[in-house]
């Protein structure tokens, strides 16, 4: 019966490589998850500009979409800055067996994710990256697209990598 054990060299090799790959893993899950809370007011209007949703539908959208949790005590108070701001508007929809309250994006809300799609491609051409034509349809999920376009590229970035 052979054996084969692997040299000294070898398993230190692999110790470094491998822990290489999770600080690197790691580094980016850091950056995406700075970079989601940074962008979550933008990326929650976004939802909203294809369809209105209850803040449920918000988290799980963006669990399913990004991998990163967010729970109601950050989404809901985002909410209500929201609102507070003009951005959204909310109503309670009565007609499902438990009452829920549905966020709609407002003009005001619509006037940001058009300025931000402009920002965006501002900021892509300054760093030498292409700009993304305006009004380009890149998805149905997302209307907007420089931020559909940029938050794809971070989500292709890590590779898929969950939180």
């Amino acid at each position: 019966m052979d054996i084969s054990y692997p040299s000294l060299t070898e398993k230190l090799l692999d110790k470094t490589t491998s822990s290489k790959g999770k600080a690197m893993v790691n580094n980016s899950k850091e950056v995406q998850v700075k970079l989601m809370k940074g962008l979550l007011d933008l990326i929650v209007l976004q939802f909203l500009s294809s369809q209105p949703m209850h803040g449920y539908q918000i988290i799980t959208k963006i669990r399913k979409n990004f991998g990163v949790y967010f729970g109601p005590s950050t989404i809901y108070p985002l909410l209500g800055a929201l609102e507070k701001s003009g951005y959204v508007k909310s109503e309670w929809d009565m007609s499902n067996e438990r009452p829920r309250k549905v966020y709609k994006l407002t003009a005001e809300g619509q006037n940001l994710l058009n300025f931000t799609e402009d920002s965006l491609n501002f900021i892509c051409k300054k760093i030498g990256a292409t700009g993304i034509p305006k009004g380009a349809t890149l998805g149905e999920d997302l209307a907007q697209p420089a931020l559909h376009s940029f938050l794809k590229r971070v989500e292709k970035h890590n590779h898929g990598i969950s939180f």
